[in-house]
C-alpha cells in the first residue's frame, strides 16, 4: 500500500526517518528520561547529520547505560575509555565527556527545578510553540527563546549546547513544532 501522507521533506524516503518524524518530532515530551536522551543525541549530532546519530540511537542507548542520567553522571576514567573505543558512537572525547558533565547538570536542574521538564517548559509557559510555516526555508535554526535558554544552560555548566543545537533539540521535544503546514503532522492538518 503507497504512503499517501505529505511530509516535512527534510526526511525524505528514509523509513527510519520518516518513523521519527511521524512519531516523535513535535510532540510535546515532558518525561525527564527521554529529554535527557536526547539532550545526549542532540549534542552528539553537533556538526553531523541527524539521520547519523538516530541510525547509532540504539548503540548510545547501550553505551549511556539506557539513557539513566544518575549512571551516566558517575562515569569515570575507565566508563570514558570504554566509550572512546565502542564504534557504535561518535567517539570524541569532548562529546562524550559533555555527555557526562551534562548529566551532572541534568540532576542539578532537577534538584532546582523538581523536574527538568518543569524547567524547559517553563520557557514556554507550559504551552507548545505551533508555527505555521509553509516551507522549510523558513524555519530558523535559532530564535531568541533557545538563545536564552542555551546561554542559561551554559551558565550552569551544560556542555555542547549553543543556540542551533537547543532550537534542535526544542523541535525535537515539541516544544516548538516546526512541521510545515501541509504536513500531515502539523496541528493544523490532525483531525479531530
Amino acid at each position: 500500500m503507497a504512503d499517501i501522507h505529505v511530509r516535512c521533506s527534510w526526511c525524505g524516503k528514509d523509513k527510519a526517518y520518516q518513523n521519527y518524524h511521524d512519531l516523535e518530532w513535535g510532540v510535546p515530551c515532558r518525561d525527564d528520561k527521554k529529554l535527557f536522551e536526547f539532550l545526549i543525541l542532540e549534542s552528539a549530532q553537533a556538526g553531523l547529520s541527524w539521520l547519523t546519530i538516530l541510525r547509532k540511537r540504539d548503540n548510545y542507548r547501550l553505551a549511556f547505560a539506557n539513557f539513566d542520567v544518575k549512571a551516566v553522571s558517575t562515569f569515570g576514567d575507565q566508563e570514558k575509555q570504554r566509550l572512546m573505543q565502542d564504534a557504535g558512537i561518535v567517539r570524541n572525547r569532548l562529546k562524550i565527556e559533555s555527555a557526562i558533565i551534562n548529566a551532572q547538570c541534568f540532576l542539578k536542574v532537577q534538584k532546582e527545578a523538581g523536574s527538568f521538564s518543569h524547567y524547559l517548559w517553563s520557557y514556554f509557559s507550559d504551552k507548545p510553540i505551533v508555527n505555521r510555516w509553509l516551507n522549510e526555508d523558513q524555519i530558523p535554526v535559532s530564535t531568541p527563546i533557545s538563545q536564552k535558554i542555551s546561554k542559561d544552560m551554559k551558565r550552569r555548566g551544560f556542555k555542547f549546547f549553543g543556540a542551533t543545537t537547543c532550537y534542535a533539540y526544542l523541535q525535537a521535544m515539541g516544544l516548538v513544532n516546526d512541521h510545515v503546514l501541509d504536513c500531515f503532522r502539523h496541528p493544523s492538518q490532525i483531525k479531530r
